[in-house]
């Protein structure tokens, strides 16, 4: 995968779940030298065991990010480990599904914390040595569901409109300074997120029934979005959301 110019290319991934290790393996596979942050120590050390990933060197950082410090921590370790940062996926994300009159406060709280503001944090604070740096990419994670009115999405349907348009100023405020801010809006995939969902009787037929192109999508599918847009061949693509979902959006 050389054409895509990654290779020695410093990137840190947040979050070390299914989408998140599916992009940690294929930028190593692209040559990256990268680092990992998660709260889940067991999916650190799932990561860091990973046959596929044995001569890649990946740094892993436990850090809970649901804090403007923690996330400011996490990317000053990660940079000080590799020297510093040419590339942020941002994949840490989470959903509770039920109505907006059954939704309390807690709820709201937890996921606009964990999905918005540590996409905030962690790009302000990647904005900042980018910028210095006079390159870099960032590519953060939104989902169909801020284009579609899924019930019972709320509180995940606002923070991924919300986290496209942060994405959009940040690519409006840093383009001069050689930084590329970027979405990628996977469809109905199968992850640690939605697999429970997809385990109740009939929802994996009844979902991908919804989808043009028949299946659901994998971690797989996404990563070659999510490489294409860190990577130098897409230096002059910014403020984008790349829907990855089978055509779910067209219908």
């Amino acid at each position: 995968m050389g054409w895509l110019g990654l290779e020695g290319r410093r990137a840190l991934v947040m979050g070390a779940g299914g989408l998140g290790a599916a992009c940690t393996r294929a930028l190593a596979d692209a040559g990256a030298r990268s680092a990992v942050v998660d709260v889940a120590e067991a999916r650190l050390k799932s990561l860091r065991d990973d046959p596929a990933l044995a001569d890649a060197g990946v740094r892993v950082f436990p850090a809970d990010v649901t804090t403007s410090e923690a996330c400011e921590e996490a990317i000053a370790a990660a940079a000080g480990e590799l020297g510093g940062l040419d590339v942020l996926v941002h994949a840490v994300g989470t959903n509770d599904r039920r109505p907006v009159v059954a939704t309390p406060d807690e709820v709201w709280d937890r996921i606009v914390t964990l999905n918005l503001s540590s996409a905030f944090w962690a790009g302000r604070a990647a904005g900042r040595l980018m910028r210095a740096a006079g390159r870099g990419s960032m590519v953060f994670f939104s989902s169909v569901s801020s284009r579609l009115a899924h019930k019972h999405h709320a509180p995940y349907a606002a923070t991924k409109g919300g986290l496209d348009q942060l994405v959009k100023v940040m690519a409006r405020e840093w383009a001069a300074d050689g930084v590329t801010v970027n979405a990628v809006a996977p469809g109905y995939t199968e992850t640690e997120l939605t697999r429970s969902y997809l385990d109740k009787p009939g929802m994996r037929e009844e979902m991908a029934g919804l989808v043009p192109a028949g299946r659901l999508g994998t971690p797989d599918d996404v990563v070659g979005a999510v490489l294409f847009l860190a990577s130098q061949r897409a230096a002059f693509v910014t403020g984008q959301v790349l829907y990855v979902d089978g055509g779910r959006t067209l219908v």
